[in-house]
This record gives structure tokens, sequence and C-alpha cells, in this order.
């Protein structure tokens, strides 16, 4: 039994899924409130399609109901995060506080593997909050005691991502011009959420991963200046780039969720963009037997079919979900 928190999320919803096909069973932690809005829906749970998981009503901030949900279980994969959507008070409670619950709540059911996602550049004395709290997560990992694997994952995409998507819509806030953070010179290493999967599924076989922290990401490197470009290329947005330096361009972005609770962008997008995040080019594929994909090739998959003009006004007046923990 295969135990995940965080399992509606971007990356916990398609785990889930490539998991169920492949004959793995899966028991989700997720509170009430989750349960009903899902279960209300015509569609169901996100992975309906690939088959049926046990799900347990609880919350890894009730201890209770944590400890109960891993009972029975040999790995546990821990991917609750409030990295795109929190304050820096929200990542202290759900990366860290969350973080040292879930370990307790292991580590007295005796769980075999503790298995969670990071960020490239993490670190503990890290001058950006998100960086330096995943930093610390890391080592509340390390010094848990139990077998454990850590991801570091390259800037994640997807067709319901959270980073890709809301930057397309951003680019409907203005017919003419887009905004980026200085020269847009810094790198990415973007990695395609299936590929992710994935390497996670593999590495629940392989024994030279365990008490590992390894360093994934795509198939290639790409500026955000690059990256920009490519959006507006494969969206239809044809717009021009104005550079702004870094400190007025989160000012700018602070301002608009005070106005806007749910713009697109948040205060996180300016810790990723800081600073080069990039893996060893093979990596994946070295520890996991993983081919990443690449990244203009699937953005033109599902990508040019997205109306985002639509889509951003959907997730700015759209209520903030308050239940995902």
């Amino acid at each position: 039994m295969i135990v995940i928190t965080g399992a509606t999320g971007f990356v916990g919803r398609h785990l889930v899924a490539e998991l169920l096909r492949n004959g793995h069973l899966v028991r989700v932690l997720v509170p009430p409130r989750v349960v009903n809005y899902f279960e209300n829906r015509r569609e169901g749970w996100p992975w309906a399609d690939a088959g049926e998981a046990e799900v347990f009503l609880g919350s890894i901030f009730n201890a209770e109901s944590l400890y109960q949900s891993v009972q029975g279980a040999h790995t546990l994969i821990h991917l609750a995060s409030a990295q795109w959507w929190g304050s820096s008070r929200d990542l202290e409670q759900v990366d860290l506080i969350g973080t040292r619950q879930v370990i307790a709540a292991a580590r007295s059911a005796r769980i075999g593997r503790l298995i969670v996602l990071s960020h490239l550049g993490a670190g503990p004395s890290s001058a950006y909050p998100l960086l330096r709290i995943k930093g610390q997560m890391e080592d509340l990992v390390r010094a848990s005691g139990l077998a454990y694997t850590i991801f570091r994952c390259g800037l994640l995409f997807g067709d319901d991502d959270r980073f890709i998507n809301n930057y397309a819509m951003l680019m409907r806030t203005n017919p003419l011009f887009v905004f980026q953070p200085g020269a847009g010179e810094n790198l990415l290493n973007p990695l395609f959420v299936g590929d992710l999967v994935k390497g996670i599924e593999a590495s629940l076989e392989k024994v030279e991963l365990v008490d590992e922290t390894i360093e994934i990401g795509g198939g290639e490197y790409i500026s955000f200046n690059e990256l920009t470009r490519t959006i507006m290329r494969v969206s239809g947005a044809s717009r021009t780039i104005l550079s702004l330096p870094p400190y007025l361009l989160k000012t700018l972005t602070a301002t608009a969720n005070i106005l806007f609770p749910r713009w697109p962008a948040t205060r996180q997008w300016f810790d990723v963009l800081a600073g080069n995040r990039t893996a060893k080019l093979g990596n994946l594929f070295d520890y996991t037997g993983v081919r990443p994909v690449r990244f203009e090739d699937t953005l033109l998959s599902y990508m040019p079919e997205k109306r985002y003009g639509l889509e951003l006004l959907r997730f700015i007046f759209r209520r903030r979900p308050g239940w995902r923990f």
C-alpha cells in the first residue's frame, strides 16, 4: 500500500493515476471538504479514468487521522505543499510543521520509505523563503530516522500546472507587452510532470536511491527569456517583452495579490527565478530510466487549444481553495 498526501494537487493527481494504471494499491489522505467537492463533480476524482484509490478522510494537521491513514502502508509519498499559492507563513505551516507531523506518523507506523519533493537550489540558509523552507524540510527528512528519497526537481509543467499556464494567462492581462525579471538570462530545466511521476514510480524498486537526495530536470536548458518567447509562440500571444528589476516586479506582484487574492503569479515565482535552476542533463534517465520529453513539443500537444483569456477570468474570480491539506 502506498499512501499519498497532497493527492489532489498538480503532481499528486498525476502520480495517483500513474500508480493505479500500473496496478499499485494507493490510499489518499484528503480532508472531508475535498471528498465532498470531488464526489459532487460529474467527472469524479482526477484519477477516475485510471482506477479507484482508497480515500481516507483526514489531514496532515490531524495527528489521529494521519496516523490511521498510514497503517499497513510500506511507502508514504508526501506531496502536500503551499509552494505556489501560500505566503511565507503558509509555507512554514504546511511544508515544515506539516512535514513534522507526517514524519511522526510515519515513524509510529514503521513506514518503510518516505518520498518527498523539493526544489533545485533548496538550502536551509537560502536567502529566498521558498528555497529556505524546502531546505529546512529536507533536513527534517534526513534526520527523521526513516528510509527516504528526496527529489529535487526543476520547474514542473503540464496541461494543468500553475506556472507555465498561469504565465500564459498573465500575457492576456495586457495586449501589448509582458514583463520579465531582469534580462531573463537565468537558466531553467523544465520537467514534464508525466516524466516526474514515472520517475517516482520507478524509484520504488531502486534500492540505490534510498537515503539519497537526487536532482532531476528535463532534457534541455532554457533561459527564462526563451521560455517566455516559447509560450508566446505556442499560445499565440505576441507581446513585447519589457525587462523590469526583479525587486520592482516582485512588489507589483505582491500588490496584485492584495487586490486579487487569486492573481496568477505569486512571490514564490521569483524565488525559483532568482538564479539558475538546473540539474545535470541525463540525471532523470540515469536515476530512474525515464527519458524526458522536450518542452516545446509537449506544450504543442495541449497549449494551442486553451483559451487563456477566459481561463484568466475564471482563475481570478474563483474562490481560493482552503481545503488542500
